[in-house]
């Protein structure tokens, strides 16, 4: 009989948790972050360990470039479970952009960190596309002395080549422009393109013309070209 007063009583409750999860999941999908965040919040004081509600809320804070409260929940996400590789994906992205954030000492003390993370990443999902890109964009930019590395930024590449070719010719073209060998990347992400008509590859050459090559009008040509392909195939 106690059993049955419990449920009675805790029914409504679920029906209201349900409910507002469902209008917060809906709010965070159509991208009002700001109306989604506090339902989540709510939800998560009775619901603390819900991975889902803790993401999102990681997410939003994200969106907010609100970096130490979404190292918060993804350092959170992590460890309620271990064996997901997105999280800690977002973990060390989050931490990344952080970094940039702060001074010059304490920034170097986050790298091992921020590469741990993404290394990780990979361990728990060899096809992570993301943490390669991620690890590409930490090895350019790191400097030599701290261990930065071209030669570890292009082994990445071509293992996103294998996995991906389009990823594997942007990003390699990605290391090329941020080394200012501006026609060879031209070359890869022509590649890109070639590979399979990502709007991202057309927006990457678009990019690098117009703000590398000094040549707004073969920028212009290539936007050109992609919107009238994405036409023929509609």
């Amino acid at each position: 009989m106690k059993q049955i007063i419990f449920l009675f009583l805790f029914f409504p409750m679920m029906i209201w948790s349900q409910s507002n999860f469902d209008k917060a999941e809906k709010l965070f999908k159509d991208g009002k972050y700001e109306q989604a965040q506090p339902v989540f919040e709510a939800l998560l004081k009775t619901d603390s360990s819900n991975l889902r509600i803790i993401e999102c809320l990681g997410d939003i804070a994200g969106s907010r470039k609100s970096w130490e409260e979404a190292i918060g929940y993804y350092e959170k996400l992590k460890d309620l479970k271990p064996t997901e590789a997105n999280y800690f994906y977002k973990y060390g992205g989050a931490t990344g952009m952080r970094a940039l954030e702060v001074n010059k000492f304490r920034a170097l003390g986050m790298i091992d960190e921020i590469k741990s993370s993404f290394e990780k990443a990979l361990q728990l999902d060899p096809g992570h596309i993301d943490a390669r890109w991620a690890l590409v964009e930490l090895y350019i930019q790191l400097p030599r002395i701290v261990g930065g590395s071209e030669g570890k930024a292009i082994r990445y590449s071509n293992e996103l080549l294998k996995l991906s070719p389009i990823d594997g010719y942007m990003s390699r073209g990605r290391i090329e422009e941020y080394f200012k060998r501006y026609k060879s990347a031209e070359l890869q992400y022509k590649k890109a393109i070639a590979a399979g008509n990502s709007v991202e590859s057309y927006q990457m050459l678009a990019d690098l013309y117009k703000n590398k090559m000094n040549e707004p009008e073969r920028a212009k040509v290539i936007l050109e070209e992609f919107k009238k392909k994405n036409q023929a195939i509609k």
